[in-house]
């Protein structure tokens, strides 16, 4: 069946408009840079020449002018990579789906030639379905209803009771605002108000939560397992333990879809992150935090490549 989709909403990665002085910058940095531009400003067009071409109206608006939630519209495709989807994904429920177009992907080759000189890694798009090389053949997929959306988890947050309005796709990290300072923190895990766990005593860097999303970002970077995206668990490391002792094994394990996560903060300042550094809020000595997969999921259209793991 096919969806009726009559509105969408083209949400663009800004461009780079500020490039190092070329007196300081090796040539073939500002070569790749404008590359990257230039490819990117390619694809906003070839997306909105495809557009043009189908019976949907469509507005476009750049990631920066995001400043209320998305309503009103059928779908959400955003061109640019995986922080352009986490963006637009702060400002969407569980109603409208969201496609991601990489509108700049790695060129291994390119990476390999340029090793030894600088990183000329382009755009991830982990979690983005569409490249211009078949944005139209997806569109037409979903346009007809031949492909559907998936629903990932994402974290819900709220502090002494009261909710935070962003909800993680990837992780949440509670630490101290300068990354060298100790925090000092307990948490316990619960399921309908019953322990689940003993209640363990942190000093330590932080703690970070992830959803299967982002179990591959920095969560697998720090020593985590990566989870099939379609878990509605979350995982949990704390980072950095001082002298854990025999609890040890819990400073890193999973949250389950029906249980939650209470932290007591312990330390005068701390910070809690949502999807990296933009998002964050301040956090004190005595405030109670409880994590939870109880937020609204996220529909998103995922690169067939990633739904085909689950048969494994």
């Amino acid at each position: 069946m096919a969806m009726a989709m009559k509105r969408l909403l083209l949400l663009l990665k800004p461009f780079h408009v500020s490039s190092p002085p070329p007196s300081q910058t090796h040539p073939q940095v500002l070569h790749f840079l404008d590359s990257r531009n230039k490819v990117h400003h390619e694809a906003i067009n070839f997306c909105q020449t495809i557009l043009k071409k189908k019976s949907v109206q469509w507005k476009a608006l750049l990631r920066n002018n995001l400043s209320e939630p998305i309503k009103d519209v059928d779908m959400v495709v955003t061109v640019g990579g995986d922080g352009t989807l986490l963006e637009a994904s702060h400002y969407m429920d569980d109603t409208i789906p969201v496609l991601g177009v990489n509108s700049d992907p790695t060129r291994i080759d390119e990476v390999e030639k340029f090793s030894n000189e600088f990183d000329a890694t382009r755009s991830t798009g982990h979690l983005c379905a569409a490249t211009v090389e078949n944005f139209e053949q997806v569109l037409d997929e979903i346009l007809e209803g031949r492909f559907v959306p998936s629903k990932l988890t994402r974290i819900m947050t709220s502090v002494n009771g009261h909710q935070l309005s962003t909800f993680a796709l990837n992780d949440i990290l509670a630490a101290h605002p300068c990354p060298a300072s100790l925090s000092r923190f307990s948490f316990s895990i619960k399921k309908d108000d019953q322990l689940c766990s003993q209640r363990v005593n942190c000093r330590s860097s932080g703690l970070r939560v992830s959803t299967a999303a982002g179990s591959t970002a920095g969560m697998h970077s720090a020593g985590g397992f990566p989870m099939h995206i379609l878990s509605q668990d979350l995982q949990y490391m704390v980072r950095e333990p001082i002298s854990p002792g025999e609890v040890s094994d819990l400073m890193h394990g999973l949250v389950e879809h029906d249980q939650k996560m209470d932290i007591t903060w312990s330390s005068r300042k701390g910070v809690i992150y949502i999807d990296g550094s933009q998002v964050n809020y301040a956090i004190k000595d005595g405030d109670f935090i409880e994590i939870s997969s109880k937020a609204p999921v996220l529909k998103i259209f995922l690169p067939h490549q990633m739904l085909q793991l689950k048969n494994t």
